[in-house]
């Protein structure tokens, strides 16, 4: 049997220009599990509000965040699959997809077929489980093999909040060298709060996150404290060093809190004057990294009188985030059969 391997992260526009965006926006927020209303009322909201309005806006930033390689999320990516190639056994067969726009989850299970695979692992690179992220990329994975007619062995493997080499790869990634910080922030993509509790009721209660159990072992806030409370430990923090916190609301629904940007001012004002920031539920330098905490909430902290903001680069292809990820491939105890 030949096993092959499909690593999928979110996606990125195929350029900064504003149609590219602008179809990067459509595909993304059309999904169901991103916008979880009615399919026509997610429709007008999105090609009627949302890609128009947004997406001039939206491409500014990215030629702000784009390089001579192109985005920073789909170049490290590539990055990580030339030496994730190298790490594992020649007989796997790896590729790497995005969930949105190129290189499609379609090509990528195309080309796995192509090289003979009978059995395939995805494995989406979302540290912390979300319907948004792991399922949607289970559902178009499933989706797409039911349209190619391909009837493979396809198993996924499960998000990964607290695994000791993800954590150690965040920590090596960080460089810190031992520089003076005054306080710690781990920021995470926020979620809208009924996403969930969906899948718990008694989510966000107040001791909901306090640790992982089998009451909450699904809840995307619950392994965000988890992580971070993973890699404080690992940068001998006490819980009055650091603060978790959740970043790119949309709309005025209430999202996961609390919000980045409030967080940020507040530590200012409070005489916090050197802040460290981690982004752990990305693996990969982006527009929400690059951008929106590095530049945009960086520019709040100083503005509110912080003196020195230092953004974290993510794990992109560290070599001990490639350790990390060679294990949760081959590590059996870590799929999650789908």
């Amino acid at each position: 049997m030949k096993k092959g391997v499909l690593l999928v992260n979110l996606g990125t526009p195929d350029s900064p220009s504003t149609k590219d965006v602008r179809k990067f926006l459509r595909e993304f927020l059309l999904d169901p599990l991103v916008v979880d209303l009615p399919a026509l009322s997610r429709w007008l909201l999105v090609n009627l509000i949302i890609a128009p309005f947004r997406a001039p806006k939206s491409a500014q930033e990215y030629q702000l965040l784009w390089t001579k390689r192109g985005s920073p999320l789909k170049f490290h990516s590539h990055d990580l699959l030339a030496k994730i190639k190298t790490a594992l056994p020649q007989e796997l067969a790896i590729e790497m997809a995005m969930r949105y726009q190129n290189p499609s989850i379609a090509v990528g299970l195309e080309s796995l077929r192509t090289q003979g695979c009978d059995q395939i692992l995805v494995v989406p690179l979302f540290p912390q489980y979300a319907e948004a992220t792991n399922l949607s990329v289970i559902n178009e994975v499933k989706r797409q093999l039911q349209v190619m007619d391909w009837s493979v062995d396809a198993e996924f493997t499960d998000s990964f909040p607290e695994h000791k080499g993800y954590i150690e790869a965040i920590v090596a990634a960080a460089e810190l060298q031992d520089q003076p910080f005054d306080h710690t922030l781990f920021s995470f993509h926020s979620l809208p709060e009924r996403q969930l509790k969906k899948l718990n009721s008694s989510c966000l209660s107040n001791d909901c996150c306090a640790e992982l159990s089998a009451s909450n072992e699904n809840c995307y806030r619950a392994q965000c404290f988890a992580t971070a409370r993973a890699i404080a430990k690992q940068l001998d923090l006490t819980p009055e060093q650091y603060t978790v916190s959740f970043q790119s609301r949309q709309g005025r629904i209430p999202w996961v809190q609390p919000y980045t940007d409030e967080v940020v001012q507040q530590l200012a004002d409070s005489g916090t004057q050197r802040l460290c920031v981690f982004s752990p539920a990305f693996v990969a330098d982006c527009l929400e990294t690059n951008i929106e905490l590095g530049h945009t909430y960086k520019e709040l902290f100083l503005a509110h009188g912080g003196k020195s903001f230092y953004l974290a680069p993510c794990v992109n292809s560290h070599d001990l985030w490639v350790k990390a990820l060679s294990d949760i491939i081959l590590n059996d105890d870590i799929v999650h059969r789908t």
